[in-house]
């Protein structure tokens, strides 16, 4: 059994989230194969479209909800005491203004979009921007995340790299929910990664040697299946994710270019999703830095949007580049935004009455920045959107119909989002 272990990250609730996925059980007495077996079994999904590259997506989280009025919904002309100490920069998409400390996207906005409008919730989690619902809500109607209705989406389909991975490990909001443990996400930043790794002990004799016994082990369970037979495909496919697949060797950065990995350096989190993105993988989801900046906001504000800035610009250039971008959308949010008023200790506090996020490729309509929030930042002003919406319009840039419905675990037929009305200017 390989355990790996989330990252830790402590918020302002005292929270402190550890979590995991246990590969060889999964909890539930799910071997790799199986789980591959049981996500065949979706294969007849209706509402799924099969092109031969299926689009896929990244969902970067910035944990603790970062601020709106310093990224990238500033008010120069606002009271001191609300817009800060940031004067904004222009774009290169005419009207369009960032943060001073967003240059490199600066330069190159028009694969960009942002948007200004969206209204939240107040809670410290990550599952209304991944699954729909509210964490509270989430503890009933137990939704699956974007990732996993991806998974199940994508499930029968011929690829060798899982459809799911999270760079972030197992944490609130990547859930499979009602899809059932087989689409939970590939979690990969933990200790058991090594695990990954092909043995230099072991050679292609001894790998065949493995594989066959894997086979016999397996021919227990086929005296119960009837209808299965021979060496199951399900298993192959496990056993070569493992022992030599592609998302093995994305996730070895000493097998990009060193120029590529200098110009990453500092930011790798951002080039593993890239090469895991170009392995197959349909969604990769990360989570950047520590934005709940109740106190020296500014200061916390300096030291992270540039590397922000640097792994956002090269994500997106190289994925242009490479011919990658059409096919992949990006979104870059939190959980809400903060306090357009700065408090006595020079920082902000929760906000859910507006929040910005940013997105890019996917076949979107970028250079743009959609909706608006008021002349101090303090709610929406026009076009005000929802979390759930923003995920209906990812939705349909992968290629998947928001509109189409998974049963729970009563068998009741549940939308993947409830508010399905895309952004109409992002399409």
């Amino acid at each position: 059994m390989l355990t790996f272990t989330g990252a830790k990250q402590a918020f302002c609730d005292g929270l402190n989230r550890r979590n995991f996925l246990k590969i060889g059980a999964f909890g539930a007495g799910l071997t790799l194969a199986d789980m591959l077996r049981l996500q065949a079994q979706a294969s007849n999904t209706p509402g799924r479209t099969a092109p031969s590259r299926p689009k896929s997506a990244i969902m970067i989280y910035l944990p603790g909800g970062p601020t709106h009025m310093d990224t990238y919904d500033l008010k120069p002309d606002a009271p001191a005491e609300f817009r800060g100490e940031f004067t904004p920069i222009q774009t290169n998409v005419t009207g369009v203004q960032i943060s001073p400390l967003f240059p490199l996207q600066a330069r190159m906005f028009d694969k960009f979009a942002v948007i200004r409008s969206i209204v939240t919730v107040n809670e410290h989690s990550d599952s209304l921007v991944m699954t729909g619902k509210s964490s509270r809500d989430n503890m009933t109607a137990n939704h699956p995340s974007f990732g996993s209705v991806v998974s199940r989406v994508r499930s029968g389909q011929a690829h060798s790299a899982p459809a799911f991975v999270s760079l972030r490990g197992m944490s609130r909001g990547t859930e499979p929910g009602f899809l059932g443990i087989q689409h939970r996400p590939f979690a990969t930043n933990g200790p058991g990664i090594q695990n990954l790794r092909q043995l230099t002990t072991v050679d292609e004799s001894r790998l065949n040697d493995r594989r066959a016994m894997l086979q016999s082990f397996d021919s227990l369970n086929r005296e119960v299946d009837a209808n299965a037979a021979g060496l199951d495909t399900f298993t192959t496919r496990a056993f070569d994710m493992v022992a030599s697949g592609g998302v093995r060797n994305a996730l070895d950065l000493n097998r990009e270019e060193q120029q590529s990995r200098t110009r990453y350096r500092g930011v790798e989190q951002f080039l593993t999703a890239r090469r895991l993105i170009e392995a197959g993988v349909g969604c990769v989801t990360m989570s950047y830095g520590g934005w709940d900046t109740h106190g020296q906001n500014f200061q916390a504000m300096r030291r992270q949007l540039p590397n922000l800035d640097k792994g956002l610009s090269l994500l997106v250039g190289d994925l242009h580049q490479r011919g990658l971008l059409n096919d992949t959308v990006v979104v870059v949010w939190g959980e809400f935004g903060r306090t357009p008023r700065i408090n006595r200790n020079a920082g902000r506090d929760h906000w859910p009455a507006v929040m910005s996020a940013l997105v890019a490729g996917g076949g979107l309509r970028v250079g743009q920045a959609v909706g608006s929030s008021t002349s101090r930042g303090e709610r929406p002003q026009d076009r005000p959107l929802t979390a759930p919406q923003v995920l209906a319009t990812l939705y349909r840039a992968i290629g998947i119909d928001p509109a189409m419905t998974f049963n729970n675990g009563t068998g009741r037929p549940i939308h993947i989002v409830d508010d399905r009305n895309p952004i109409t200017e992002l399409l």
